[in-house]
């Protein structure tokens, strides 16, 4: 869920210590405290902005989807889009928080197959929101800080192209 608990129950389970280099693995996410929580707070303050932004370039590169048939035609489908684009923004800015992608890929990534799937959503266009979303993102950020979070959202792009 964070690094913090994720190396104690790695050296817990092990019967050890941590080791100095993940030690030093902590002391960094620590000292990055400050960065990562003004991350997720502008992202956080931005959501409106970033989703609506998100969304206009993918329905203008798919705009199969909101005609007609698409699976965001018509205000119901459209909302359920965008509550979606939020949940996954939300999920990258856990990840900034915990320095982990633990909880993005259980909660995000595992079971998204199936649940698209189900509601037969294209995971190409799964993929693309996600890009949409990564893109509508990081020019809020400062180069520091869409350093810092640009692998959460890669990692996110990556995980809906390995189900795609």
């Amino acid at each position: 869920m964070s690094l913090v608990r994720d190396v104690i129950l790695t050296a817990d389970d092990e019967l050890r210590y941590p080791t100095g280099g993940e030690l030093i693995s902590i002391e960094d996410y620590l000292n990055q405290g400050a960065q990562r929580a003004r991350v997720a707070q502008i992202l956080t303050s931005n959501e409106r902005k970033i989703i609506d932004k998100a969304s206009r370039e993918l329905f203008k590169k798919r705009p199969e989807y909101v005609a007609p048939g698409g699976n965001a035609f018509g205000q119901k489908q459209r909302a359920q889009c965008l509550r979606d684009y939020s949940w996954y923004l939300r999920l990258v800015t856990y990840g900034i928080l915990a320095a982990s992608t633990d909880y993005i890929e259980q909660v995000g990534l595992i079971g998204a197959r199936e649940m698209y799937n189900a509601l037969q959503v294209p995971m190409a266009g799964m993929v693309d929101a996600m890009v949409m979303l990564r893109e509508a993102s990081l020019p809020l950020l400062s180069s520091q800080d869409a350093q810092l979070a640009s692998p959460y959202f890669d990692f996110m792009v990556q995980g809906m192209e390995t189900l795609a």
